[in-house]
């Protein structure tokens, strides 16, 4: 799922101050502080080593976030094998030498990954990919739009155990739109390339390709200028031929998934003459398929796949809650008795090649991750450790799920969470309605789950009802649910926020006048056009990273974003055509800055790839030119969302100060909370009390 942050504050629009019921109903209810939902995890994302001797996690070494290796006997003889002292470690994963780590790291949050090995036998490190620039056909280093040097972003193909010592990654050095296939040695940290990227087959841009575990590329899958994509398979002589066409209305929702153990069938997620995405087998000589698993409510939403044998073993699928169907009867047992073990939805997170040992979490809405390794001979599983030990016997609150009704008859999957004062027993009503926040994920094509959310924590802990909708174009619900939203941005999309918000009004959870919207990315946008379409719903908001000018956000989307960009082009605006540019700015915040009357806080990271900076800063100078006060923050080491926790931290004490100034909540003091962060404030800090002192401006 990176700040330059804009606190927007009109006169007269405020609440100062905890509201009457509030401040009465929330006894004696302690302040849940906010390090413990925003810092560093104690232990997060552990994986076993392949041959099940050893555990590898992710926990902080002087505050920064670095992988630790110790025996899967004892973790707590773990000792860190990186030292990335800046950013932290996100994405990390074992090779099947048993003996190297691999991790991707990028630049203050430029998302141009970078891949780094990490020898556990001698220490060392070492970076596979230490390309600064793309060069151009002079030799020159190629630079973007934004006058910045384009450098290559790695990712990551295939680790399969039938070739230990090597890896397959992606790697655009060659040219930023397009990722060539390398083979990488982990003894000699030398890369080979294996298939140079044709950039175009038939009628689209190559999107990526689909290999198996003997490193073989088996198919290609490209996007189309009419929003539809197609599939290629590789022939002899070089060529590619067309395996499967795949119409615009199914783009979203049918892609490959990988291969079973012989390599002719191939699993495939599909949703042709279906609405919901199912699981099928299709011969990739004959074409014959088969549907191996489907739910008519909602697409799949993950498999199991046995790590040597191929096998689908299990599938799930969410539509309100995760329902998981098992294929495979030799596992059954296994379920039943994890069942038995923790309270919590299970997820098996990491295996051994031989299957016997598995990492398992489980997942909470009012509680830390739990985390067991289970060994399935003895079929005993033994707790291992939790994410965050401080939230243990905090006063979290439950999440509750249901569907709300939009004006047209769609079914919005939602999920809410109310303050414990104001919902003791749990039943998800409340006696009196509550200052509200909407919070809206980003996207949009992603969507929100029922589980432990920080976020939802910290606001209802502070006084608010929480409300997250799965808004049309929301995945998971089928092609018809986001084919609806083609076209839609804040139109029909913005609707069924109004509509979910007239629901929480209608039953009495929200106060019509003290509901604030906030979100990040897609969020962030929701959030500008709530303030500027719909000016008079929402009491206040907070943008993080969203865009306010849909022609320069497509315009400036990253080159290797070149093929998804037909999906952008047909679903949200034309660029090419003069109806589509009329469409973009239509649907941008920015035409109808003049509307917004209402408090508005904007985060936005200045290295950010997706939302440019420049998308924060258009509407900070057109909000200064119609003379709306604006204070701007920016976080210069941050991109796409909040990578440091010091400036997590830093954006969520300010926002807390915001949204209870304007919707009247309870709220942690500044106190050292920018300690460390790279937080600062040019224009407006004056206008937010207490932010100046605390920036020092």
């Amino acid at each position: 799922m990176k700040t330059l942050l804009i606190l927007s504050a009109l006169s007269g629009a405020a609440f100062f101050g905890a509201s009457a019921a509030l401040a009465q109903n929330h006894g004696q209810t302690p302040l849940i502080p906010r390090d413990v939902l925003f810092g560093n995890p104690d232990k997060s994302s552990p994986q076993l080593s392949p041959d099940g001797t050893k555990i590898a996690f992710l926990a902080p070494v002087d505050g920064v976030m670095n992988v630790w290796v110790g025996p899967v006997a004892d973790p707590e003889q773990a000792r860190p094998v990186t030292k990335d002292d800046e950013r932290g470690i996100r994405i990390y994963f074992w090779a099947h030498t048993n003996q190297n780590i691999l991790y991707l790291q990028d630049v203050g949050g430029d998302e141009d990954w970078q891949l780094f090995n990490v020898n556990l036998r001698t220490g060392e490190s070492t970076n596979l990919t230490p390309f600064d620039h793309i060069p151009g056909p002079d030799g020159e280093p190629m630079v973007g739009p934004d006058g910045k040097t384009l450098r290559p972003t790695a990712q990551i193909q295939e680790v399969s155990h039938k070739r230990p010592n090597e890896i397959l990654i992606g790697l655009n050095n060659r040219d930023p739109r397009f990722h060539d296939i390398y083979t990488v040695n982990l003894r000699s940290n030398e890369l080979e390339l294996k298939l140079q990227n044709p950039g175009m087959l038939g009628e689209g841009f190559v999107a990526g390709f689909l290999t198996d575990d003997e490193y073989n590329v088996r198919l290609a899958q490209t996007f189309r200028t009419d929003g539809g994509s197609d599939i290629f398979k590789p022939e002899a002589d070089g060529e590619w031929e067309l395996f499967q066409n795949i119409d615009a209305a199914d783009s979203l929702t049918t892609s490959p998934v990988g291969f079973d153990k012989t390599g002719k069938i191939l699993y495939m997620l599909d949703s042709r003459d279906r609405n919901t995405a199912a699981l099928f087998a299709v011969d990739i000589e004959s074409g014959e398929t088969s549907v191996l698993a489907e739910n008519e409510k909602a697409d799949l939403s993950g498999a199991m796949i046995h790590p040597t044998e191929k096998h689908v073993q299990a599938v799930t699928f969410t539509y309100t809650r995760l329902e998981r169907q098992i294929l495979d009867r030799s596992i059954r047992g296994d379920f039943a008795y994890l069942r038995s073990v923790a309270d919590g939805d299970i997820q098996v997170i990491s295996r051994t090649t031989d299957d016997k040992q598995w990492l398992v979490a489980y997942i909470l809405d009012d509680g830390p991750v739990r985390y067991y390794h289970y060994d399935r001979e003895t079929r005993r599983a033994r707790f291992l450790f939790t994410n965050r030990r401080d939230l243990e016997g905090l006063p979290l609150a439950k999440m509750h799920d249901v569907v709300i009704p939009a004006r047209d008859g769609l079914n919005l999957v939602s999920y809410y969470t109310l303050p414990t004062w104001a919902d003791p027993d749990g039943t998800g009503e409340v006696d009196e309605p509550l200052p509200m926040v909407l919070l809206v994920h980003g996207g949009p094509w992603a969507r929100d789950n029922w589980g432990y959310n920080p976020l939802h924590q910290l606001l209802a802990n502070r006084g608010y009802a929480v409300l997250s909708v799965n808004f049309r174009g929301s995945t998971g619900f089928g092609k018809d649910f986001i084919n609806a939203s083609t076209h839609e941005w804040a139109g029909a999309m913005h609707d069924d926020l109004i509509d979910a918000v007239e629901w929480a009004v209608d039953h009495g959870i929200a106060h019509p006048d003290q509901v604030g919207i906030m979100g990040g990315s897609y969020g962030g946008y929701a959030t500008l056009v709530g303030l500027t379409f719909t000016p008079d719903v929402f009491a206040c908001g907070v943008d993080i990273v969203g865009p306010s000018n849909l022609i320069t956000l497509l315009e400036s989307i990253p080159p290797y974003w070149t093929s998804f960009a037909e999906i952008f082009r047909q679903r949200v605006g034309d660029l090419n055509t003069e109806e589509g540019r009329e469409l973009l700015w239509e649907r941008s915040p920015l035409r109808l800055v003049d509307e917004i009357k209402r408090p508005l806080l904007i985060g936005q990271g200045a290295n950010d790839p997706r939302v440019k900076q420049a998308e924060s800063d258009q509407i900070v100078e057109a909000m200064q030119k119609n003379e709306i006060p604006v204070t701007y923050v920016l976080y210069p080491d941050e991109g796409h969302g909040f990578a440091r926790p010091e400036n997590r931290l830093s954006f969520y004490a300010v926002a807390e100060g915001f949204l209870a100034q304007h919707l009247g909540g309870r709220y942690e003091p500044i106190g050292d909370d920018f300690e460390g962060s790279s937080i600062a404030v040019p224009e407006g800090a004056n206008l937010i009390p207490g932010l100046r002192e605390a920036v020092g401006n």
